[in-house]
């Protein structure tokens, strides 16, 4: 097998951009994604690390807000721009305050019954200590009223975690699974982080709740690591009520921005609830 030098450095780069990307988390929290009836839906989108809370970096205006959806059992899925709502603010952090946005979106917009997946894809973030830019493709998915839609559609992002079970519906110590797609194909034995949101929102006053949910006793615990099997696919067992963000990282096409290193990551968050008493 010959090795370019080109090759090479290709290489190492990316190499360079996953140990980078590692624990960023593109968090787009909303308080529940179950929803019994249509209602306004307020979403908090910060640029973190989730299971930490901190250190918290800015973001630029997304370059894209919207969810897709399936008007009918036998129509395509549609796309609806939610742009208009994404409203700038100010996020609190121990020792800096860094821009964040927020969005409330109206009941009118997604009130019908189904699912609803939204996503955010943001301006490429420039990691400048280490030399390279993060783009992160994070989705969400909302349910109203229980009946099914498009939950397990792929969208086609340049880089996007497939879901295998509804990220909204499941029970605590359930498994959930996914599939991770680069520009729609699956991308074997790659890695994915799995990370706890361990620090409460405080919406009201746009920062973390200081105390976690729970203390690690060691880092590897904190941003867990799992691989993907020879068809792309991952499954991994959710123990704590809460949200939970995977994160495929380096797998998107494009591999370079403004003449630099780029880390297109695929982001997914998945609720988990627990057992009624």
């Amino acid at each position: 097998m010959k090795l370019t030098l080109s090759g090479l450095v290709c290489g190492l780069a990316l190499g360079c951009a996953s140990l980078t990307a590692s624990a960023h988390f593109l968090v787009m929290y909303t308080p529940q994604t179950a929803l019994l009836r249509g209602t306004d839906i307020p979403f908090t989108l910060v640029f973190t690390h989730a299971f930490a809370g901190t250190p918290t970096m800015a973001m630029e205006k997304p370059q894209r807000f919207y969810y897709s959806r399936k008007p009918g059992p036998s129509e395509p899925s549609e796309e609806v721009d939610l742009s208009q709502y994404l409203e700038p603010i100010d996020w609190h952090t121990e020792d800096t305050t860094v821009s964040a946005w927020k969005a409330n979106v109206p009941r009118n917009e997604m009130r019908s019954l189904g699912d609803y997946q939204v996503v955010l894809e943001p301006t490429p973030y420039l990691e400048a200590g280490e030399g390279l830019y993060i783009q992160q493709f994070a989705k969400v998915m909302i349910n109203v009223g229980g009946v099914p839609g498009n939950w397990n559609e792929t969208l086609g992002l340049p880089a996007e975690i497939h879901a295998l079970n509804k990220p909204y519906a499941n029970w605590t110590g359930g498994v959930f699974r996914g599939v991770v797609l680069s520009d729609g194909v699956p991308v074997p034995f790659t890695q994915v982080e799995v990370e706890y949101l361990n620090h409460d929102l405080d919406v009201e006053n746009n920062r973390f709740v200081e105390e976690g949910k729970i203390n690690a006793p060691h880092p590897s615990l904190e941003a867990m690591v799992i691989l993907t099997n020879a068809d792309g696919e991952f499954s991994f067992a959710l123990p704590k009520a809460g949200w939970w963000g995977f994160a495929a990282l380096t797998v998107g096409p494009e591999k370079e921005f403004n003449g630099m290193p780029l880390s297109q990551d695929a982001i997914l968050w998945v609720q988990a609830t627990d057992l009624p008493k």
